[in-house]
């Protein structure tokens, strides 16, 4: 910009950059899903995925480069947290993402590397971007925030006037077993939680998502099931079950079809609506759980 004094130019320049990510891996699935692993301005690396559906197209974007929450059967959090990633990180993910398809992006889901709620700042902002008209025009209701159930991040989320989705990743209603897949949540009993997802729906009139990864013999055993059942009876919510994908160095193994079938059946015989997840990009390692910030050699 010739047109500013040279003085301050330097001066911006020290300050902020337009450098894009840059793309160092693409692996595309056999259904069509594609992962990405970008390499941002400082050299740290993070992954998102695209996954096409006809005329939509979700993407799945990162908000940290690891995680600190250290869930037992997530690949993401293994090497621990690098850092929060700034609005503008987050937005390239999504924008970069529909560049590749060359198509309009539709849905967006904060459910990549990461706690969102971790960084809250920079998660609404980036949010607000996505669903400015300025920005990319995205709906409020279809992007989604998925959180491991960081109650001050939820409470904030229920008083912001956009209509934005919240999905929590419960996997246990039973406290001790949840403690286990999910240390970094102890100190968040879930009677707490359940309160402040019963105000929050009756606050915003939103359902919830809740989402929970079938593990063998772990979390999918009728003791399991039925305080997954009293967790939600009386709350405006939908269960998304996911059959637990293999990530290297975790002992966790799939529920057999019949348990996860099961599951669907008993909660939405007692009035929950639950649904099991379509199953993408698990050829490439870009389901649920399994993001890292490594490059995929023979890929």
């Amino acid at each position: 910009m010739t047109d500013l004094p040279n003085a301050l130019r330097l001066q911006l320049s020290d300050h902020f950059t337009f450098q894009r990510p840059e793309l160092v891996q693409r692996q595309v699935s056999a259904d069509g899903t594609r992962k990405y692993l970008w390499r941002l301005a400082d050299g740290v690396t993070v992954e998102s995925v695209g996954i096409p559906a006809g005329d939509r197209l979700t993407v799945c974007f990162s908000t940290q480069a690891g995680c600190a929450m250290g869930c037992a059967f997530c690949a993401t959090g293994i090497n621990g947290l690098v850092r929060s990633l700034l609005p503008g990180e987050m937005v390239q993910q999504v924008m970069l993402v529909g560049e590749d398809f060359k198509q309009r992006v539709t849905n967006v889901v904060a459910m990549g590397q990461g706690e969102p709620f971790a960084a809250y700042g920079a998660t609404l902002g980036a949010l607000r971007f996505m669903n400015d008209s300025d920005g990319l025009g995205i709906g409020a209701r279809h992007i989604t925030v998925s959180t491991c159930g960081l109650i001050p991040g939820i409470r904030r989320f229920s008083a912001e006037p956009e209509q934005f989705t919240l999905a929590v990743s419960l996997h246990s209603a039973i406290q001790s077993t949840r403690d286990t897949l999910m240390p970094g949540v102890r100190s968040y009993p879930l009677p707490l939680l359940r309160r402040t997802l019963l105000a929050y729906t009756q606050k915003t009139s939103r359902r919830v998502t809740f989402e929970y990864a079938l593990i063998d013999g772990v979390n999918d055993t009728e003791q399991a099931l039925a305080a997954l059942d009293r967790f939600c009876q009386g709350l405006l919510c939908h269960v998304n079950i996911i059959p637990i994908n293999l990530v290297s160095g975790s002992n966790a193994a799939r529920s057999s079809a019949a348990r996860i079938a099961r599951f669907a059946k008993v909660l939405g015989t007692h009035g929950t609506e639950a649904s099991i997840r379509a199953e993408r990009g698990t050829d490439i390692d870009a389901a649920c759980g399994q993001l890292t910030q490594r490059h995929a050699s023979g890929r």
